[in-house]
């Protein structure tokens, strides 16, 4: 059994690892991965298959390179209850969030909580993902990606394309105080998912991964909850859709990726 190491510059979301899980995931040399997010790194577990392997990552265009190759004792990365539990309950706080953050964004005409919204669904998805997927074959895995990721790439274009209509002067002024109240209710519950990941003793894998990718929903809320302020001090709505603008276009650039693999 080897452990090779690669380094993976370009790999700092959701989006990213979902890629390098499908591009390995089947390869019957690489019997399991584990990813260091924070230190943009993979450790794959493999019998053999090296070249193929380093291709598979290379050919990902995220400036993947092979760190080191060496002998490892260790038959499988263990799989630990207590990781699918906590995830269940990230991807349940942040489905609940990602409906709650739409529905009020609708209702308050904002394009910054609507956008909030999909940011929690593509964090959903990439963790639904994994959850449904162990197990399964490849083209599992790649349907369920395929079609997360045109929900997604379909749910951004039309945001952006509402974004244009409003910059071109339709849509009333957004309801700040909405804004503010449930981008903080949004902000306690990335809060408590965090509290949760960070209190699990393993890093490996996708705890390490979910820590960050909650973290970076905490930035997105205090984004938003900026846009509200800066709407109640101006009197405009513009504030409300660059912040909406930017989530719209992380988000479908991470779905974008996905069906580029999933093809």
């Amino acid at each position: 059994m080897e452990k090779t190491v690669f380094e993976i510059p370009k790999m700092d979301c959701a989006a990213e690892e979902t890629l390098v899980r499908l591009k390995l995931d089947g390869m019957p040399a690489v019997k399991d991965i584990d990813f260091d997010i924070a230190g943009r790194r993979v450790t794959v577990l493999h019998e053999g298959g090296l070249d193929a392997i380093e291709r598979a990552v290379t050919d990902l265009d995220l400036g993947g390179k092979r760190i080191h190759t060496e002998e490892s004792e260790k038959v499988r990365f263990d799989e630990h209850r207590g990781q699918r539990k906590l995830l269940w309950q990230v991807l349940g706080i942040n489905a609940f969030f990602f409906a709650l953050e739409l529905l009020t964004g609708f209702i308050a005409d904002s394009m910054g909580l609507v956008a909030d919204s999909l940011d929690m669904l593509a964090d959903a998805l990439v963790y639904a993902l994994a959850l449904f997927a162990v197990g399964g074959t490849v083209a599992r895995k790649k349907a369920i990606a395929k079609a997360s990721g045109y929900f997604q790439l379909v749910l951004a274009i039309l945001g952006l394309v509402e974004v244009i209509r409003r910059f071109s002067g339709y849509g009333e002024t957004p309801a700040f105080q909405t804004m503010i109240v449930v981008s903080l209710l949004a902000l306690v519950g990335n809060s408590i998912s965090l509290y949760l990941l960070r209190k699990s003793e393993n890093r490996e894998a996708h705890m390490e991964a979910s820590m960050i990718f909650t973290s970076n929903d905490v930035i997105i809320n205090v984004g938003v909850i900026v846009a509200g302020v800066l709407v109640f001090l101006t009197g405009s709505k513009l504030p409300d859709l660059a912040v909406g603008t930017a989530v719209f276009v992380i988000v479908g650039r991470g779905a974008y990726r996905i069906l580029q693999l999933a093809k």
